[in-house]
């Protein structure tokens, strides 16, 4: 079952559950999934059932609607510095040329390895425990609020100190914060976490800087467990034809951490705990275009797609005239 937010004709926020990947049936008890979930809550019910229980006869052409750019993010927050975007790195185990290599390079002594490499096999030895928060802490970063976060459609803008603007195709958990201090997990959904690779290779210390940048997910929220075995497509267009396309894959097969350890590792921290927050927290990928050399440019166009997860994540990037004068002023 997926759901998506929209703006009906009065330009207000809605949520419809989406039948058959090209129609939409709008529900009918909540404006938003925000709303909808506290609703949920409130009721000790099952987002499922709420859904099935909510949904009315209406219907809508979703293509319409994606092509009128009504097609939301699957989750907002009424104040967006309360919806935390964060992520985890070194989590996937790539393709199996990459495996090869990365366990190559395992294989040499303790002091040949990078702290990349270390960080990567410390999850291959310890990611997936039998309870969460026993594994081994994944590299974890944290993007922003949800000014950050650009619609399905919508512009993904690269400041003017930039070095690059790349893609990076991943699956994002949607969690709200209940009343009681405990995170609820909604679902699934597509995203493009949207960094600076460039800035990160001139020295690994710079990854947190190169991740302060906008991001995408959607449009499709997939409610219940995530699939163990994730395929999907990223590609990139440049007037309207693709310069790069190739395979992803994810899900706790092609990884090397469960989820339930990242969820375990990000959650035990009490501040990312408080009641009537929403988080987005990005797994990781082993696909990117910069890593073929792939150099983006403005009006280039982001497509991630992946089997279960609807209609694909599209969007622009843009460049952004960036006033970075902002030194204290005395008052």
């Amino acid at each position: 079952m997926n759901l998506v937010q929209y703006l009906n004709e009065a330009g207000e926020t809605r949520i419809a559950r989406v039948f058959d990947g090209d129609t939409l049936a709008p529900l009918e008890t909540a404006a938003s999934l925000y709303d909808f979930a506290l609703q949920v809550l409130e009721k000790a019910a099952t987002l499922k059932t709420a859904v099935e229980a909510a949904q009315g006869t209406t219907r809508l052409p979703y293509e319409t609607l994606l092509a009128e750019g009504r097609i939301l993010s699957p989750i907002t927050h009424p104040d967006p510095a309360h919806l935390l975007v964060t992520g985890t790195g070194l989590t996937h185990l790539g393709s199996a040329d990459t495996r090869d290599a990365m366990h190559a390079k395992l294989a040499v002594g303790e002091a040949s390895l990078t702290d990349s490499m270390k960080m990567f096999r410390m999850g291959l030895e310890g990611g997936k425990p039998d309870r969460g928060q026993d594994g081994v802490q994944p590299e974890w970063f944290y993007k922003g609020d949800g000014g950050c976060v650009a619609r399905p459609g919508g512009n993904l803008a690269s400041p003017g100190f930039a070095l690059d603007g790349g893609e990076e195709p991943e699956i994002a958990g949607i969690y709200v914060i209940a009343p009681d201090g405990r995170p609820r997990r909604l679902g699934f959904c597509l995203g493009n976490e949207f960094s600076d690779h460039r800035m990160e290779k001139i020295n690994y210390l710079y990854l947190a800087h190169s991740k302060l940048r906008p991001c995408a997910i959607g449009p499709e929220l997939r409610l219940g467990d995530l699939p163990t075995d994730i395929r999907g497509t990223s590609k990139i267009l440049r007037d309207g034809k693709p310069i790069w396309e190739k395979p992803f894959a994810s899900g706790v097969d092609n990884m090397s951490h469960s989820i339930a350890n990242l969820e375990a590792h990000h959650f035990k921290y009490a501040g990312f705990r408080r009641p009537g927050d929403v988080h987005v927290h990005f797994f990781g990928t082993a696909t990117l275009s910069f890593a073929d050399g792939i150099e983006t440019q403005p009006g280039d166009t982001f497509e991630i797609s992946a089997e279960g997860f609807g209609a694909p994540l599209r969007n622009n990037i843009v460049a952004e005239d960036t006033d970075t004068d902002f030194r204290p002023l005395p008052l």
